[in-house]
């Protein structure tokens, strides 16, 4: 059997979605596992055991690419694949299964699918509540019961890693606190760099170390948190936003003794590493999409607002985040 899955654009979502693969290989380990998925998230797909193979998508995030879409397609069909398994719910994200030919594309009842997908489910909401149960669903039998256990799992690379840590500079050779400030999805669900600063500047008097990693984007708020920090324990604080590509995040979070995230990419590409994590949340839910490692705990506010799942606080104080102070995660940081 050869399985097609055309993967989500977002960090988080894909990570998630290693959970269908680890599904499929369960249910045969013969079955073959391509990954189809965009430029920002494939390399993902790469460190996923039973992935046996990945395709770049040449397309823009929200760009429709016919042409593109249908020559990938066309370029598809000499797998032969059996099967294909949309997780995206646009029509677009379907465009390539039907091109290549895929005689079963299953996929969520979405944006104006009929005739692309031939298998196509209603989603039961209440019974598949969170987003890895409604992925997992999709390579099972419709209507099959939710199943918790096969948490998605990346492998990282220590030679590389020790690679890395050499070229930027960065210190190793004590216990290192990871910190993730940033979340695309927008402020609401980021927690204040100052509460980030008074979480690193506990560990930094231990002794320990901090590594600081996001994007370009996150260099704001990682700047902020390293010149909260007393000057006298900013040597030890490494702000890595921007220096790093996704891959280089995967293995130097590998490296991390703990980390500390809001609801991010990088908080499910931690757990999927097995590290120790604290994760903040703010406007989102843990109902949804909960950090998936059994060494994940969760810290949220509980407000009468929260979770609002917007991305910045429409009644303007983000209390969710604000009221949720540094002294809660670093108790949990030491316990």
């Amino acid at each position: 059997m050869k399985i097609l899955i055309v993967g989500p654009a977002w960090v988080g979502d894909m990570v998630i979605a290693h959970a269908l693969v680890r599904t499929l290989r369960a249910e045969s380990s013969a079955t073959h596992v391509h990954m189809l998925a965009p430029e920002s998230t494939e390399p993902l797909a790469r460190r996923m055991p039973g992935v046996t193979g990945t395709t770049v998508l040449p397309v823009a995030h929200g760009e429709l690419g016919w042409g593109a879409r249908r020559r990938l397609g066309r370029e598809l069909r000499k797998p032969r694949f059996d099967r294909a398994i949309v997780l995206p719910n646009t029509a677009k994200s379907a465009l390539v299964p039907l091109f290549a030919d895929i005689p079963r594309r299953t996929g969520w009842r979405g944006e104006w699918r009929y005739g692309l997908l031939n298998d196509m489910r209603s989603l039961n909401e209440a019974r598949y509540p969170r987003m890895v149960d409604r992925f997992v669903a999709l390579g099972r039998a419709a209507g099959a019961a939710p199943t918790n256990d096969l948490l998605p799992q990346l492998t990282a690379d220590s030679r590389r890693a020790g690679e890395l840590i050499g070229a930027l500079g960065i210190a190793a050779d004590a216990p290192v606190l990871a910190l993730c400030p940033g979340a695309e999805y927008g402020p609401a669900k980021r927690w204040p760099a100052a509460h980030f600063a008074a979480v690193a500047e506990a560990h930094l008097r231990r002794c320990g170390t901090v590594w600081l990693l996001g994007t370009h984007a996150d260099a704001p708020a990682c700047a902020a948190i390293i010149a909260a920090l007393p000057e006298r324990l900013r040597a030890r604080a490494f702000d890595l936003a921007g220096r790093t590509t996704l891959l280089d995040a995967v293995d130097l979070l590998a490296r991390a003794d703990q980390v500390v995230t809001n609801d991010s990419g990088l908080m499910h590409v931690a757990c999927a590493l097995g590290v120790s994590v604290v994760a903040v949340y703010g406007s989102s839910s843990p109902d949804f999409t909960p950090p998936l490692s059994n060494r994940a705990r969760v810290l949220r506010e509980p407000l009468p607002c929260s979770p609002c799942f917007e991305r910045t606080c429409p009644l303007g104080h983000t209390d969710c985040l604000n009221r949720l102070t540094p002294e809660r995660v670093v108790r949990e940081l030491v316990n």
